[in-house]
C-alpha cells in the first residue's frame, strides 16, 4: 500500500510546480499569462452520423434496429495559433445521447435494447488561409483516438466489442471573425470506418465559436486593477463529503433533458479532501481562472472500498455578487487529470488508474480582505471513455472551507 506521506509529497510537489509556472513570466494577474497568448478554445454543436448496423454485432446475435441520436458536441480543449497560416489543437467529440441497439440472440423471442458509447479524441494540425479581414478557410488533419464502450447482453456475453484505436481524423471549415477574440465557424470532421474493429465511419457537421486569447494592453490591465475588486491570489481548502442528504442534487444536474453534469454507476459514501489553488487570471469584476491540485480520501457506498485520488485541475469562477459582507460566486471545473488508486468500485469497472475529476458548485468569500471562503460542490470522476470501461464515480454534496493568502 502506498503510504500517505508519498501522496502528501505528490500533492505538495504539484502545488510547487503550479506556483513556479504561474509566478514566472507573470507579474500581474489581470494580464493574460504569456503562455496563453494566441491560444484558443472552441465549442461546436452539430450533427453526427455513424451508420451502425448488423456488421458491428458479434456472431450469434440478430440485428433488429438501431437508434442513432445525431446531436453532438466537439470541444477544442487546447489550441494554439503559431501564425496566421498554421494552428494545432487537441479536441474531444461525443454525442449528447448514446447509440441504442435492439437485437436478439435467437434463443428467445424477447428483444434486448442496450446503449453503445462512443467518442473521438483528436490531435490535429490546422493549416489556414485568410480570404479577407473577416473570413478564413482552413483544413484539419491528424490522429483521432476512437473509443467505443461496447454492449454485453443480460447474461454478460459480448454483443458489440469494446475497442480503442488510433485512426486518421480530417476535416475543414470556414471562420468569420467578429473581432480579435471571438470567431464563428462552420466545420466538417470525418474519420473513415475500420473493418478490423467493426467500426463505421464518423462524420460531423457543426457550427460554433472560438475564443482567442491575446496579451492585453497596459491601459486595459490598469483599468481592471483600478476597479478594486478582490481576487484572492492563492488558497488552501479542506472539504468533507457525505451521502447523508442523498444524491438528489447530483441527479438534478445530470438529467437527460438538460444535462449540466454527470452522475456515474459507482457511488461515494463519504470522504474528505485537501486542495491548493492559485489564481492565474482575473477579469475586471466577474471572471477568474485558477489552477489547483488536490488529494482526496474516499469510501465507496455499497462495498465500503477505500481509495485515494490525486488531481490537478482548472477552475473557472464567476463572481456574480460583490457586497460588503461577502462575494458570491459559481464555479466549474472540467477534465482535471487524476490518479485514482482503484480500478473497481461498487463492483463497477472504472477503466484504469488514470481518470478525470469534474466538479461544480457555489460559494462565497467573506472577511474584510476576503480571506475566508465557504463552498459546496458535487463531484464526478470518469475517464471520458478513454478506456472502454468507464463506470464513473459519483461524489455527493461536499462542503469546503478555505483560507486565502
Amino acid at each position: 500500500m502506498i503510504q500517505i506521506s508519498n501522496f502528501a509529497k505528490a500533492i505538495f510537489s504539484s502545488a510547487f510546480l503550479i506556483t513556479s509556472l504561474t509566478a514566472s513570466g507573470q507579474r500581474d494577474r489581470a494580464q493574460i499569462p504569456a503562455v496563453f497568448n494566441d491560444s484558443y478554445i472552441e465549442v461546436n454543436v452539430g450533427y453526427i452520423n455513424y451508420p451502425f448496423g448488423s456488421s458491428s454485432l458479434e456472431p450469434g446475435y440478430t440485428y433488429r434496429s438501431v437508434n442513432v441520436p445525431h446531436v453532438a458536441v466537439r470541444i477544442i480543449m487546447a489550441g494554439h495559433q503559431f501564425n496566421k497560416y498554421l494552428s494545432a489543437q487537441l479536441s474531444y467529440m461525443r454525442p449528447v445521447l448514446w447509440v441504442k441497439y435492439t437485437y436478439t440472440n435467437g434463443l428467445t423471442s424477447l428483444d434486448e435494447k442496450k446503449s453503445l458509447w462512443m467518442n473521438v479524441a483528436g490531435a490535429t494540425i490546422k493549416p489556414q488561409l485568410p480570404l479577407s479581414d473577416r473570413f478564413m478557410i482552413y483544413g484539419e488533419g491528424g490522429l483521432g483516438i476512437i473509443t467505443r464502450h461496447g454492449i454485453r447482453d443480460n447474461m454478460g456475453n459480448t454483443v458489440v466489442k469494446n475497442t480503442t484505436y488510433a485512426y486518421p481524423l480530417m476535416g475543414g471549415g470556414i471562420k468569420y471573425s467578429i473581432n480579435d477574440n471571438w470567431k464563428l465557424m462552420l466545420s466538417l470532421v470525418y474519420s473513415p470506418g475500420n473493418k478490423d474493429h467493426k467500426q463505421p465511419s464518423t462524420s460531423y457537421l457543426s457550427t460554433g465559436f472560438s475564443y482567442m486569447m491575446h496579451t492585453l494592453s497596459d491601459e486595459k490591465v490598469a483599468e481592471k486593477n483600478k476597479a478594486g475588486y478582490k481576487f484572492p491570489k492563492q488558497m488552501i481548502q479542506a472539504g468533507y463529503a457525505n451521502n447523508f442528504p442523498g444524491y438528489g442534487i447530483n441527479r438534478t444536474f445530470a438529467n437527460e433533458k438538460f444535462p449540466l453534469f454527470w452522475l456515474g454507476d459507482a457511488y461515494v459514501q463519504q470522504g474528505f479532501s485537501i486542495s491548493y489553488l492559485r489564481n492565474i487570471f482575473h477579469g475586471r469584476k466577474i471572471f477568474s481562472f485558477d489552477w489547483g491540485t488536490s488529494m482526496g480520501f474516499w469510501k465507496g457506498k455499497n462495498e465500503g472500498e477505500e481509495f485515494i485520488t490525486i488531481s490537478a485541475f482548472p477552475l473557472f469562477r464567476w463572481t456574480l455578487v460583490h457586497s460588503k459582507p461577502a462575494d458570491f460566486y459559481l464555479l466549474y471545473s472540467l477534465a482535471g487529470p487524476t490518479y485514482i488508486s482503484t480500478k473497481m468500485l461498487d463492483k463497477q469497472e472504472l477503466g484504469g488508474n488514470f481518470t478525470f475529476q469534474d466538479f461544480m458548485g457555489a460559494g462565497f468569500f467573506t472577511g474584510k480582505e476576503r480571506k475566508f471562503s465557504v463552498e459546496f460542490h458535487i463531484s464526478h470522476f470518469s475517464n471520458g471513455n478513454l478506456y472502454p470501461r468507464n463506470a464513473g464515480v459519483c461524489v455527493p454534496l461536499s462542503m469546503h472551507l478555505g483560507y486565502a493568502f
